[in-house]
């Protein structure tokens, strides 16, 4: 055998390494002009909002300036608002968030799941759940606090209702686009109802369940700023309420900053678990 039949196979090996290595500094390349980017995008927003207001080209009363915001939010870390510490009130919200998103995912994948696999209970239920999801959810609020008092269960049952919806539709739509074969071929083996939705049907919906809880969790964030916004003792809600009451923009838009914050952060940690269970999923071009 000649050497260079030998020496193909060799060939081809490190042809297709330096493939995955471009691809990789390639990838790595593009990753740091985006964040350049973002960042780039972000400074001159930043700078020309606070130009133009210096400059009095906008009303700094009612729009601030983002050495306003900064020093507002450096005044909460250090000194503390009216309600107690910043961190606090962070807490505050994102505790009622964090129990109405839960509860409401886990109530939205039962529904669901149940109604995706049981006909006549989407044929009884499935248009009293139309008609709660035209309604504008958000008036429901004043009622909770009416119901539930200025407590947190009233911004939970707001964190609830807002979740319900877009979790109970994906669970909803991904219990029906199972593929019908997999249902088949468990049912020859001799697998049950149960073993089936819960070895079959819901591994099939779990990504349709994971793209709503991306969403499901900003609107849990919303409830409850919306709760705190209408009646309330603590929480960033209720900071950006005070400070409209004292006509302190700068105090609405740090409280904003706050809640921006705290979205990003538990989209992050969403994203990162998400990668984690679905590892074998190929990565999306956007990523």
């Amino acid at each position: 055998m000649s050497p260079e039949v030998l020496s193909t196979p060799v060939a081809e090996t490190v042809k297709t390494s330096d493939r995955a290595h471009s691809r990789a500094r390639a990838a790595r390349r593009r990753k740091v002009v985006v964040g350049s980017a973002r960042a780039l995008v972000l400074v001159a927003v930043l700078g020309l909002w606070e130009a133009l207001s210096r400059a009095k080209v906008i009303d700094s009363f009612n729009f601030s300036m983002p050495s306003e915001i900064w020093d507002q939010i450096w005044t909460w870390i250090t000194h503390g608002t009216a309600q107690g510490s910043l961190g606090e009130q962070i807490w505050y919200t994102l505790y009622e968030a964090l129990i109405g998103w839960v509860l409401g995912v886990v109530i939205g994948v039962v529904l669901g799941i149940a109604l995706g696999r049981i006909t006549f209970l989407a044929d009884v239920l499935g248009p009293y759940i139309k008609v709660l999801n035209s309604l504008p959810r958000i008036v429901l609020a004043p009622i909770f606090v009416i119901w539930f008092g200025l407590g947190p269960l009233s911004k939970i049952a707001s964190a609830v209702v807002l979740v319900f919806f877009p979790v109970f539709f994906n669970a909803f739509q991904g219990a029906r686009e199972v593929d019908r074969n997999l249902v088949a071929n468990a049912r020859i083996l001799g697998a049950s109802d149960r073993r089936v939705t819960f070895q079959v049907v819901i591994p099939s919906a779990t990504s349709w369940i994971f793209t709503s809880l991306h969403v499901s969790f900003g609107f849990a964030l919303i409830g409850a700023i919306v709760g705190e916004y209408i009646g309330a003792t603590k929480g960033i809600g209720l900071l950006v309420a005070t400070s409209q009451g004292n006509f302190n923009a700068a105090g609405v838009y740090a409280a904003m900053v706050i809640l921006a914050a705290v979205a990003l952060v538990a989209e992050g940690l969403l994203t990162f678990a998400e990668r984690r269970i679905f590892r074998w999923k190929p990565a999306g071009s956007g990523d």
